[in-house]
């Protein structure tokens, strides 16, 4: 079972998600990959939401960078938001991830950083293992 699910809003964003796998690889965690745009597969990100047994999220996001705050909109299980510099050197996509409404929480690293956010999501898992 994965415990990390890490979802891509396009197939430009896989540079970011080598990173988190790389991570996620070293620590022999198991995790799985989808790319689901939040704009263009609402009912398939619901669906995989839904039926995840994942325990954390992953969500690399560009520009509007909806992704993450949409994934947090269908789960209460935390969700970790990587913004991508396509335009505005990422800034916009930033803005976006850390702009969610209260009630809807969505933690953010840095642009491009996929690695911060793997290690993130390792650090939320070994709170769990602890329990």
């Amino acid at each position: 079972m994965p415990r990390i699910a890490i979802i891509l809003g396009s197939k430009s964003d896989m540079e970011i998600a080598d990173q988190i796998l790389k991570v996620l690889d070293e620590f022999g965690e198991v995790h799985d990959l989808r790319m689901i745009s939040a704009h263009r597969n609402p009912d398939e990100l619901d669906r995989y939401v839904r039926e995840s047994d994942a325990l954390v999220f992953i969500a690399v996001a560009g520009l509007s960078a909806a992704l993450p705050g949409a994934i947090a909109a269908r789960t209460d299980r935390p969700v970790i938001g990587v913004p991508v510099a396509k335009k505005l050197g990422g800034l916009d996509a930033l803005l976006s991830i850390v702009q969610m409404p209260p009630g809807v929480p969505v933690a953010c690293v840095g642009i491009d950083n996929g690695t911060n956010a793997a290690h993130l999501a390792m650090r939320m898992l070994r709170m769990h293992d602890n329990t």
